[in-house]
């Protein structure tokens, strides 16, 4: 298992650790694959997302997301005005499994080693689970608290967490809109917030926020969820943007710390 583990980190960069899937035969999958699919798309990407498995077409073809689930992908990210060429995508399992059964435990353990350097090697700001699996291990690969049980994670997509220098944003994967039409505006708006994490909000260069953290006044964390990742939903930004004023001490989500403009006065 040690031996395993090195192989991986010699892999030292994607086109090596890509060799290194497309020949994998560590799990019993290898035996019923026609493919073995790598990631796709830039990667260089702030933003990564992180389906489940592929699919028949994809295990034939050799290619990501191009069956029925890739056509509802397509829909979402056009709806939310990316480009795959933006992003990159990838499986938390490299193989299909058969008859689109559940991943085993250790199937799971084997191949998200891979998806580990993948990671590493992109350095995405962003990483997107898409469905159960995926979003199960990100969680927990990251120490955010899982919910107590599946239909919980219900709770968990459309939101942002920031955990151990990295932001999960959860969302449904594409197949749900195969099966639930009823779901379809959720997802888009879900899905739409994409557009808005691939860059900081403008006025984050300039923002009292950036200079309170610079100096150890404000919790990282307000800068990654609101200035460097969803700030559409910060309430600073849309005072700017209609010329309202607003304390510098005003929080993103809209509360008043009058800590910080005495922390600053300190400093």
């Amino acid at each position: 298992k040690i031996l395993g583990l090195l192989l991986f980190y010699d892999m030292k960069n994607l086109d090596e650790l890509n060799s290194q899937i497309r020949a994998c035969r560590r799990c019993r999958l290898s035996e019923t694959r026609i493919n073995a699919l790598c990631g796709e798309g830039n990667s260089s990407a702030r933003i990564m997302l992180v389906a489940q498995a592929p699919g028949e077409t994809e295990d034939r073809e050799g290619v990501m997301f191009i069956g029925p689930s890739g056509r509802v992908l397509d829909e979402l990210l056009s709806n939310a005005g990316i480009g795959r060429s933006e992003i990159y995508i990838t499986n938390l399992i490299k193989c299909m499994l058969p008859k689109y059964r559940k991943p085993k435990q250790d199937e799971i353990e084997t191949c998200s080693q891979y998806l580990s350097r993948e990671i590493e090697l992109i350095q995405p700001e962003v990483i997107v689970p898409l469905g159960y699996y995926s979003t199960k291990y990100i969680l927990g690969k990251y120490e955010v608290n899982l919910p107590k049980t599946r239909a919980d994670f219900s709770e968990v997509y459309g939101k942002l967490f920031f955990s151990k220098n990295k932001k999960i944003y959860p969302l449904r994967h594409p197949a749900s809109l195969l099966y639930n039409d009823d779901i379809r505006g959720l997802m888009m708006n879900n899905y739409s917030k994409l557009r808005v994490l691939k860059t900081d909000c403008k006025w984050f260069p300039t923002c009292p926020m950036k200079r309170y953290w610079e100096v150890g006044a404000l919790d990282r964390k307000w800068i990654e969820l609101y200035c460097r990742g969803d700030w559409d939903s910060c309430v600073r930004y849309h005072m700017e943007e209609r010329g309202e004023y607003h304390p510098d001490w005003m929080l993103p989500d809209g509360s008043i710390d009058e800590g910080l403009r005495d922390g600053l006065e300190k400093r």
